[in-house]
Protein backbone atom coordinates (compact mmCIF):
# COMPACT_ATOMS: atom_id res chain seq x y z
CA UNK A 1 0.00 0.00 0.00
CA UNK A 2 1.51 3.38 -0.99
CA UNK A 3 1.78 6.24 1.47
CA UNK A 4 -1.46 8.13 1.93
CA UNK A 5 -1.62 11.69 0.57
CA UNK A 6 -4.23 12.81 3.10
CA UNK A 7 -5.32 11.02 6.25
CA UNK A 8 -8.14 11.77 8.67
CA UNK A 9 -7.26 10.28 12.03
CA UNK A 10 -10.20 9.97 14.39
CA UNK A 11 -11.61 13.25 13.09
CA UNK A 12 -14.86 14.34 14.67
CA UNK A 13 -17.12 17.33 14.04
CA UNK A 14 -19.64 18.61 16.53
CA UNK A 15 -21.31 21.89 17.37
CA UNK A 16 -21.71 23.14 20.93
CA UNK A 17 -25.18 23.96 22.20
CA UNK A 18 -26.04 26.96 24.41
CA UNK A 19 -27.07 24.64 27.25
CA UNK A 20 -23.68 22.97 27.21
CA UNK A 21 -24.41 19.90 25.13
CA UNK A 22 -23.19 19.22 21.61
CA UNK A 23 -24.57 18.04 18.29
CA UNK A 24 -22.29 15.47 16.72
CA UNK A 25 -22.21 15.77 12.89
CA UNK A 26 -19.30 13.41 12.18
CA UNK A 27 -18.39 10.61 14.59
CA UNK A 28 -14.70 9.81 15.13
CA UNK A 29 -13.60 8.67 11.69
CA UNK A 30 -10.45 7.32 10.03
CA UNK A 31 -10.09 7.86 6.30
CA UNK A 32 -7.16 7.96 3.87
CA UNK A 33 -6.76 9.16 0.28
CA UNK A 34 -4.15 7.25 -1.70
CA UNK A 35 -2.39 8.21 -4.95
CA UNK A 36 -3.59 6.77 -8.24
CA UNK A 37 -7.19 6.28 -7.13
CA UNK A 38 -10.63 7.81 -7.55
CA UNK A 39 -12.44 7.70 -4.21
CA UNK A 40 -16.20 8.26 -4.08
CA UNK A 41 -17.93 9.32 -0.86
CA UNK A 42 -21.61 8.40 -0.77
CA UNK A 43 -24.26 8.98 1.82
CA UNK A 44 -27.82 10.13 2.39
CA UNK A 45 -28.62 13.80 2.84
CA UNK A 46 -27.37 15.02 6.20
CA UNK A 47 -24.70 12.37 6.61
CA UNK A 48 -21.89 14.94 6.62
CA UNK A 49 -20.32 14.27 3.21
CA UNK A 50 -19.52 17.90 2.47
CA UNK A 51 -18.43 18.51 6.07
CA UNK A 52 -15.92 15.70 5.80
CA UNK A 53 -14.68 17.07 2.47
CA UNK A 54 -14.16 20.50 4.01
CA UNK A 55 -12.11 19.03 6.86
CA UNK A 56 -9.94 17.03 4.48
CA UNK A 57 -9.23 20.11 2.36
CA UNK A 58 -8.40 22.34 5.32
CA UNK A 59 -11.46 24.58 4.84
CA UNK A 60 -12.87 23.46 8.19
CA UNK A 61 -11.11 22.33 11.33
CA UNK A 62 -12.16 19.08 13.03
CA UNK A 63 -13.53 19.37 16.55
CA UNK A 64 -11.20 16.57 17.57
CA UNK A 65 -8.73 14.28 15.86
CA UNK A 66 -6.34 15.42 13.15
CA UNK A 67 -5.92 15.67 9.39
CA UNK A 68 -2.42 14.98 8.11
CA UNK A 69 -0.84 15.65 4.73
CA UNK A 70 1.93 13.20 3.78
CA UNK A 71 2.23 12.34 7.46
CA UNK A 72 2.45 15.95 8.68
CA UNK A 73 -0.37 17.69 10.54
CA UNK A 74 -1.92 20.51 8.56
CA UNK A 75 -1.87 23.01 11.46
CA UNK A 76 -4.18 25.41 9.64
CA UNK A 77 -2.32 25.22 6.33
CA UNK A 78 -4.25 24.52 3.13
CA UNK A 79 -2.92 21.44 1.30
CA UNK A 80 -2.30 21.31 -2.45
CA UNK A 81 -5.89 20.58 -3.41
CA UNK A 82 -8.61 22.10 -5.60
CA UNK A 83 -12.39 21.81 -5.38
CA UNK A 84 -15.06 21.60 -8.09
CA UNK A 85 -18.51 22.58 -6.78
CA UNK A 86 -21.94 21.66 -8.12
CA UNK A 87 -22.97 25.33 -8.40
CA UNK A 88 -20.21 26.16 -10.95
CA UNK A 89 -19.27 29.22 -8.80
CA UNK A 90 -17.92 31.23 -11.75
CA UNK A 91 -17.35 34.98 -11.64
CA UNK A 92 -20.02 36.34 -14.04
CA UNK A 93 -18.04 39.51 -14.79
CA UNK A 94 -14.96 37.55 -15.94
CA UNK A 95 -14.43 35.76 -19.23
CA UNK A 96 -13.82 32.01 -19.37
CA UNK A 97 -10.07 32.57 -19.60
CA UNK A 98 -10.08 35.08 -16.74
CA UNK A 99 -12.09 32.69 -14.55
CA UNK A 100 -9.49 29.97 -15.09
CA UNK A 101 -6.65 32.39 -14.46
CA UNK A 102 -8.20 33.66 -11.20
CA UNK A 103 -6.70 31.07 -8.79
CA UNK A 104 -3.27 31.52 -10.38
CA UNK A 105 -3.54 35.29 -9.99
CA UNK A 106 -4.41 34.78 -6.32
CA UNK A 107 -1.17 32.79 -6.00
CA UNK A 108 0.80 35.61 -7.63
CA UNK A 109 1.72 33.58 -10.69
CA UNK A 110 3.22 35.91 -13.35
CA UNK A 111 0.72 36.97 -16.08
CA UNK A 112 2.44 35.22 -18.99
CA UNK A 113 2.81 31.96 -17.09
CA UNK A 114 -0.78 31.93 -15.86
CA UNK A 115 -2.10 32.76 -19.34
CA UNK A 116 -0.21 29.83 -20.88
CA UNK A 117 -1.36 27.43 -18.16
CA UNK A 118 -4.98 28.57 -18.41
CA UNK A 119 -5.03 28.23 -22.21
CA UNK A 120 -3.54 24.76 -21.99
CA UNK A 121 -6.10 23.61 -19.44
CA UNK A 122 -9.02 25.02 -21.46
CA UNK A 123 -7.77 23.01 -24.41
CA UNK A 124 -7.58 19.88 -22.24
CA UNK A 125 -11.23 20.17 -21.14
CA UNK A 126 -12.46 20.93 -24.67
CA UNK A 127 -13.13 24.67 -24.37
CA UNK A 128 -10.60 25.89 -26.91
CA UNK A 129 -12.28 28.78 -28.75
CA UNK A 130 -14.43 29.92 -25.81
CA UNK A 131 -11.73 31.90 -24.01
CA UNK A 132 -13.48 35.27 -24.44
CA UNK A 133 -17.01 34.05 -23.65
CA UNK A 134 -18.75 35.01 -20.41
CA UNK A 135 -20.48 32.48 -18.12
CA UNK A 136 -23.95 33.68 -19.17
CA UNK A 137 -23.17 32.56 -22.72
CA UNK A 138 -22.36 28.99 -21.70
CA UNK A 139 -24.48 25.90 -21.19
CA UNK A 140 -24.43 24.11 -17.85
CA UNK A 141 -22.01 21.49 -19.12
CA UNK A 142 -19.64 24.13 -20.47
CA UNK A 143 -19.76 26.05 -17.19
CA UNK A 144 -18.75 22.92 -15.32
CA UNK A 145 -15.90 22.36 -17.78
CA UNK A 146 -14.68 25.84 -16.83
CA UNK A 147 -14.90 24.70 -13.21
CA UNK A 148 -12.78 21.65 -14.05
CA UNK A 149 -10.21 23.80 -15.85
CA UNK A 150 -10.06 26.31 -13.00
CA UNK A 151 -9.49 23.53 -10.47
CA UNK A 152 -6.89 21.69 -12.55
CA UNK A 153 -4.90 24.78 -13.57
CA UNK A 154 -3.34 24.96 -10.10
CA UNK A 155 -2.08 21.39 -10.60
CA UNK A 156 -3.56 20.00 -7.37
CA UNK A 157 -2.25 16.79 -5.91
CA UNK A 158 -5.84 15.85 -5.03
CA UNK A 159 -8.89 17.06 -6.95
CA UNK A 160 -11.96 17.26 -4.70
CA UNK A 161 -15.39 17.32 -6.35
CA UNK A 162 -18.58 18.09 -4.43
CA UNK A 163 -21.53 16.66 -6.39
CA UNK A 164 -20.11 18.12 -9.64
CA UNK A 165 -22.73 16.62 -11.97
CA UNK A 166 -25.90 16.99 -9.91
CA UNK A 167 -26.93 20.33 -11.44
CA UNK A 168 -26.71 18.99 -15.00
CA UNK A 169 -29.20 17.13 -17.16
CA UNK A 170 -28.74 13.37 -17.50
CA UNK A 171 -27.03 13.30 -20.90
CA UNK A 172 -24.67 16.19 -20.14
CA UNK A 173 -23.71 14.63 -16.83
CA UNK A 174 -23.00 11.28 -18.50
CA UNK A 175 -20.88 12.96 -21.15
CA UNK A 176 -18.83 14.86 -18.56
CA UNK A 177 -18.28 11.72 -16.48
CA UNK A 178 -16.85 9.98 -19.53
CA UNK A 179 -14.66 12.98 -20.35
CA UNK A 180 -13.37 13.09 -16.78
CA UNK A 181 -12.49 9.40 -16.96
CA UNK A 182 -10.72 9.83 -20.30
CA UNK A 183 -8.59 12.65 -18.89
CA UNK A 184 -7.79 10.58 -15.79
CA UNK A 185 -7.03 7.30 -17.55
CA UNK A 186 -4.94 9.00 -20.23
CA UNK A 187 -3.03 10.91 -17.53
CA UNK A 188 -3.93 14.30 -18.98
CA UNK A 189 -4.89 15.61 -15.54
CA UNK A 190 -2.16 17.19 -13.37
CA UNK A 191 -3.50 15.46 -10.28
CA UNK A 192 -2.60 12.33 -8.31
CA UNK A 193 -6.00 11.39 -6.84
CA UNK A 194 -9.67 12.33 -7.13
CA UNK A 195 -12.09 12.54 -4.21
CA UNK A 196 -15.71 12.88 -5.34
CA UNK A 197 -18.72 13.45 -3.09
CA UNK A 198 -21.95 12.19 -4.65
CA UNK A 199 -25.42 10.96 -3.80
CA UNK A 200 -25.69 9.06 -7.12
CA UNK A 201 -24.99 5.37 -6.52
CA UNK A 202 -24.42 4.45 -10.18
CA UNK A 203 -22.10 7.42 -10.62
CA UNK A 204 -19.93 6.17 -7.76
CA UNK A 205 -19.68 2.66 -9.17
CA UNK A 206 -19.04 4.00 -12.68
CA UNK A 207 -16.18 6.29 -11.65
CA UNK A 208 -14.56 5.15 -8.43
CA UNK A 209 -11.79 2.71 -7.64
CA UNK A 210 -12.92 2.83 -4.01
CA UNK A 211 -16.30 3.68 -2.50
CA UNK A 212 -17.01 4.84 1.06
CA UNK A 213 -20.62 4.93 2.24
CA UNK A 214 -21.59 7.11 5.20
CA UNK A 215 -24.43 6.59 7.62
CA UNK A 216 -25.94 9.54 9.45
CA UNK A 217 -26.94 10.79 12.89
CA UNK A 218 -23.98 11.09 13.28
CA UNK A 219 -22.02 10.62 10.08
CA UNK A 220 -19.91 7.46 10.20
CA UNK A 221 -18.45 4.99 7.72
CA UNK A 222 -20.76 2.06 7.10
CA UNK A 223 -18.99 0.58 4.06
CA UNK A 224 -15.54 0.99 2.53
CA UNK A 225 -14.61 -1.22 -0.43
CA UNK A 226 -12.75 -1.33 -3.73
CA UNK A 227 -14.59 -1.49 -7.05
CA UNK A 228 -12.56 -4.09 -8.88
CA UNK A 229 -13.98 -3.46 -12.33
CA UNK A 230 -12.01 -2.12 -15.32
CA UNK A 231 -12.91 1.20 -16.90
CA UNK A 232 -15.05 1.96 -18.80
CA UNK A 233 -17.82 0.11 -16.95
CA UNK A 234 -20.99 -1.49 -18.21
CA UNK A 235 -24.08 -0.89 -16.05
CA UNK A 236 -25.58 -4.18 -17.22
CA UNK A 237 -22.90 -6.52 -15.88
CA UNK A 238 -23.83 -8.69 -12.93
CA UNK A 239 -21.08 -7.33 -10.69
CA UNK A 240 -22.05 -3.72 -11.38
CA UNK A 241 -25.68 -4.45 -10.48
CA UNK A 242 -24.58 -6.30 -7.32
CA UNK A 243 -22.52 -3.34 -6.11
CA UNK A 244 -25.29 -0.83 -6.82
CA UNK A 245 -27.77 -3.02 -4.95
CA UNK A 246 -25.36 -3.41 -2.02
CA UNK A 247 -24.82 0.36 -1.68
CA UNK A 248 -28.56 0.98 -1.95
CA UNK A 249 -29.21 -1.43 0.92
CA UNK A 250 -26.49 0.11 3.08
CA UNK A 251 -27.92 3.60 2.54
CA UNK A 252 -31.58 2.72 2.99
CA UNK A 253 -31.32 0.14 5.79
CA UNK A 254 -29.14 1.86 8.42
CA UNK A 255 -29.95 -0.62 11.16
CA UNK A 256 -28.90 -3.70 9.17
CA UNK A 257 -25.31 -4.81 8.61
CA UNK A 258 -24.87 -5.86 5.00
CA UNK A 259 -22.08 -8.02 3.64
CA UNK A 260 -20.37 -6.96 0.42
CA UNK A 261 -21.13 -9.54 -2.29
CA UNK A 262 -17.90 -11.39 -2.98
CA UNK A 263 -18.99 -13.70 -5.79
CA UNK A 264 -16.32 -13.33 -8.45
CA UNK A 265 -18.25 -12.34 -11.56
CA UNK A 266 -16.16 -11.69 -14.65
CA UNK A 267 -17.06 -8.20 -15.91
CA UNK A 268 -17.54 -7.22 -19.51
CA UNK A 269 -15.07 -4.39 -20.00
CA UNK A 270 -16.01 -2.12 -22.91
CA UNK A 271 -12.47 -1.21 -23.81
CA UNK A 272 -9.05 -0.04 -22.83
CA UNK A 273 -7.76 3.34 -23.85
CA UNK A 274 -6.47 2.29 -27.29
CA UNK A 275 -9.77 0.92 -28.63
CA UNK A 276 -12.90 2.90 -27.80
CA UNK A 277 -15.99 0.80 -28.26
CA UNK A 278 -17.67 1.03 -31.65
CA UNK A 279 -21.38 1.78 -31.21
CA UNK A 280 -23.43 -0.92 -32.91
CA UNK A 281 -24.96 1.21 -35.66
CA UNK A 282 -25.14 0.75 -39.44
CA UNK A 283 -24.05 3.41 -41.95
CA UNK A 284 -27.66 3.64 -43.17
CA UNK A 285 -28.85 4.53 -39.68
CA UNK A 286 -26.13 7.15 -39.36
CA UNK A 287 -27.12 8.69 -42.70
CA UNK A 288 -30.80 8.64 -41.74
CA UNK A 289 -30.13 10.44 -38.45
CA UNK A 290 -28.10 13.14 -40.20
CA UNK A 291 -30.85 13.67 -42.76
CA UNK A 292 -33.42 14.05 -39.98
CA UNK A 293 -31.22 16.63 -38.25
CA UNK A 294 -30.68 18.58 -41.47
CA UNK A 295 -34.44 18.67 -42.07
CA UNK A 296 -34.93 20.11 -38.56
CA UNK A 297 -32.52 23.00 -38.94
CA UNK A 298 -29.43 21.11 -37.80
CA UNK A 299 -30.40 20.15 -34.25
CA UNK A 300 -33.11 18.35 -32.34
CA UNK A 301 -33.86 17.09 -28.84
CA UNK A 302 -32.75 13.47 -28.44
CA UNK A 303 -36.05 12.31 -26.97
CA UNK A 304 -38.06 14.05 -29.68
CA UNK A 305 -35.91 12.35 -32.30
CA UNK A 306 -36.61 8.99 -30.69
CA UNK A 307 -40.33 9.68 -30.61
CA UNK A 308 -40.50 10.83 -34.23
CA UNK A 309 -38.44 7.90 -35.48
CA UNK A 310 -40.53 5.40 -33.53
CA UNK A 311 -37.50 4.18 -31.58
CA UNK A 312 -36.69 3.87 -27.91
CA UNK A 313 -33.98 6.24 -26.73
CA UNK A 314 -31.82 3.23 -25.84
CA UNK A 315 -32.05 2.05 -29.46
CA UNK A 316 -31.33 5.50 -30.88
CA UNK A 317 -28.32 6.20 -28.65
CA UNK A 318 -25.90 3.86 -30.50
CA UNK A 319 -26.66 5.67 -33.75
CA UNK A 320 -26.12 9.03 -32.04
CA UNK A 321 -22.87 7.78 -30.50
CA UNK A 322 -21.66 6.52 -33.88
CA UNK A 323 -22.50 9.83 -35.52
CA UNK A 324 -20.61 11.78 -32.86
CA UNK A 325 -17.66 9.36 -32.98
CA UNK A 326 -17.30 10.08 -36.68
CA UNK A 327 -17.48 13.82 -36.08
CA UNK A 328 -20.72 14.23 -38.03
CA UNK A 329 -22.66 15.52 -34.99
CA UNK A 330 -22.28 16.35 -31.30
CA UNK A 331 -24.42 16.32 -28.18
CA UNK A 332 -25.24 19.62 -26.50
CA UNK A 333 -27.53 19.80 -23.46
CA UNK A 334 -29.62 16.84 -24.62
CA UNK A 335 -29.80 18.04 -28.24
CA UNK A 336 -28.11 16.32 -31.16
CA UNK A 337 -26.42 18.99 -33.30
CA UNK A 338 -25.14 18.31 -36.82
CA UNK A 339 -21.56 19.41 -37.53
CA UNK A 340 -20.16 20.98 -40.68
CA UNK A 341 -18.77 17.57 -41.63
CA UNK A 342 -22.25 16.10 -41.11
CA UNK A 343 -23.79 18.73 -43.38
CA UNK A 344 -21.22 17.92 -46.06
CA UNK A 345 -22.15 14.25 -45.75
CA UNK A 346 -25.89 14.92 -46.08
CA UNK A 347 -25.42 17.10 -49.16
CA UNK A 348 -23.00 14.71 -50.90
CA UNK A 349 -23.89 12.12 -53.53
CA UNK A 350 -23.55 8.39 -52.89
CA UNK A 351 -19.89 8.06 -53.87
CA UNK A 352 -18.84 11.25 -52.10
CA UNK A 353 -20.57 10.03 -48.93
CA UNK A 354 -18.40 6.92 -49.01
CA UNK A 355 -15.27 9.06 -49.26
CA UNK A 356 -16.34 11.32 -46.38
CA UNK A 357 -17.27 8.29 -44.26
CA UNK A 358 -13.92 6.67 -45.06
CA UNK A 359 -11.93 9.79 -44.13
CA UNK A 360 -13.81 10.12 -40.83
CA UNK A 361 -13.53 6.42 -39.97
CA UNK A 362 -9.82 6.10 -40.71
CA UNK A 363 -8.94 9.28 -38.81
CA UNK A 364 -11.25 8.81 -35.81
CA UNK A 365 -11.81 5.04 -35.31
CA UNK A 366 -8.63 3.24 -34.15
CA UNK A 367 -9.57 -0.29 -35.23
CA UNK A 368 -10.52 0.81 -38.76
CA UNK A 369 -7.40 2.94 -38.98
CA UNK A 370 -5.32 -0.11 -38.03
CA UNK A 371 -7.10 -2.32 -40.54
CA UNK A 372 -6.43 0.21 -43.29
CA UNK A 373 -2.78 0.58 -42.29
CA UNK A 374 -2.07 -3.16 -42.07
CA UNK A 375 -3.69 -3.92 -45.43
CA UNK A 376 -1.88 -1.07 -47.14
CA UNK A 377 1.54 -2.09 -45.83
CA UNK A 378 1.27 -5.82 -46.49
CA UNK A 379 2.71 -6.84 -49.83
CA UNK A 380 -0.32 -8.96 -50.77
CA UNK A 381 -2.80 -6.49 -49.19
CA UNK A 382 -4.68 -9.28 -47.40
CA UNK A 383 -4.95 -10.45 -43.80
CA UNK A 384 -7.06 -12.84 -41.74
CA UNK A 385 -9.86 -11.18 -39.79
CA UNK A 386 -8.74 -13.41 -36.92
CA UNK A 387 -5.69 -11.15 -36.53
CA UNK A 388 -7.93 -8.30 -35.37
CA UNK A 389 -10.04 -10.68 -33.30
CA UNK A 390 -6.91 -11.48 -31.28
CA UNK A 391 -6.16 -7.76 -30.82
CA UNK A 392 -9.67 -6.91 -29.62
CA UNK A 393 -9.76 -9.98 -27.40
CA UNK A 394 -7.37 -8.16 -25.07
CA UNK A 395 -9.87 -5.34 -24.65
CA UNK A 396 -13.37 -6.87 -24.81
CA UNK A 397 -15.35 -9.95 -23.84
CA UNK A 398 -15.71 -12.65 -26.51
CA UNK A 399 -19.31 -11.68 -27.31
CA UNK A 400 -18.37 -8.03 -27.58
CA UNK A 401 -15.38 -8.83 -29.83
CA UNK A 402 -17.77 -10.48 -32.30
CA UNK A 403 -20.08 -7.47 -32.26
CA UNK A 404 -17.17 -5.06 -32.62
CA UNK A 405 -15.86 -6.93 -35.66
CA UNK A 406 -19.34 -7.12 -37.18
CA UNK A 407 -19.75 -3.35 -36.85
CA UNK A 408 -16.23 -2.71 -38.16
CA UNK A 409 -16.98 -4.87 -41.20
CA UNK A 410 -20.16 -2.93 -41.96
CA UNK A 411 -18.38 0.41 -41.69
CA UNK A 412 -15.25 -0.67 -43.53
CA UNK A 413 -17.04 -2.30 -46.45
CA UNK A 414 -19.44 0.60 -46.83
CA UNK A 415 -16.54 3.07 -46.93
CA UNK A 416 -14.54 0.75 -49.23
CA UNK A 417 -11.67 0.67 -46.77
CA UNK A 418 -11.53 -3.07 -47.47
CA UNK A 419 -13.48 -6.01 -48.84
CA UNK A 420 -14.14 -9.21 -46.93
CA UNK A 421 -14.40 -12.83 -48.05
CA UNK A 422 -16.56 -14.68 -45.54
CA UNK A 423 -15.47 -18.09 -46.92
CA UNK A 424 -11.77 -17.53 -46.30
CA UNK A 425 -12.19 -15.08 -43.41
CA UNK A 426 -9.81 -12.64 -45.09
CA UNK A 427 -9.82 -8.88 -45.44
CA UNK A 428 -8.31 -7.39 -48.59
CA UNK A 429 -8.00 -4.02 -50.26
CA UNK A 430 -10.61 -3.26 -52.93
CA UNK A 431 -9.47 -3.92 -56.49
CA UNK A 432 -7.47 -1.08 -57.95
CA UNK A 433 -10.07 -0.35 -60.56
CA UNK A 434 -12.78 0.05 -57.95
CA UNK A 435 -10.52 2.20 -55.78
CA UNK A 436 -9.74 4.44 -58.70
CA UNK A 437 -13.39 4.89 -59.56
CA UNK A 438 -14.15 6.03 -56.04
CA UNK A 439 -11.13 8.30 -55.63
CA UNK A 440 -11.77 9.92 -58.99
CA UNK A 441 -14.99 11.43 -57.66
CA UNK A 442 -12.95 13.85 -55.58
CA UNK A 443 -12.01 15.73 -58.76
CA UNK A 444 -15.44 15.65 -60.35
CA UNK A 445 -16.89 19.17 -60.47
Amino acid sequence: MPEAIIEARQVEKFYSQPHGGKVQVIAATDLAVYPGTILALLGPSGSGKSTLLRMLTGLSQPSSGEVVWHGNQLDGQVPNVAIVFQSFALYPWLTVLENVEAPLEARNVPPIVRRKRALKMLDVVGLDGFETAYPKELSGGMKQRVGFARALVVEPEVLFMDEPFSALDVLTAENLRNELLELWLNKKMPTTAIFIVTHNIEEAVLLADRVIVLGRNPGRIRADFEVKLPHFRDRKTSRFVELVDYIYKVMTQPDVEHVLPSTPVKPTPPSKAGYPMLPHARPGGIAGLLEMLEDRGGHEDLYRLAEESGMDVDDLLPIVEATTMLGFAKLQEGDVVISDAGKDFVNADILQRKILFRDAAVSRVPILSQMDSVLTRKSDHTIDLEFFHDILDEHFSEDEVKQQLETALHWGRYAEIFDYDAKTGKLFLPESGESASVSSTTTTP
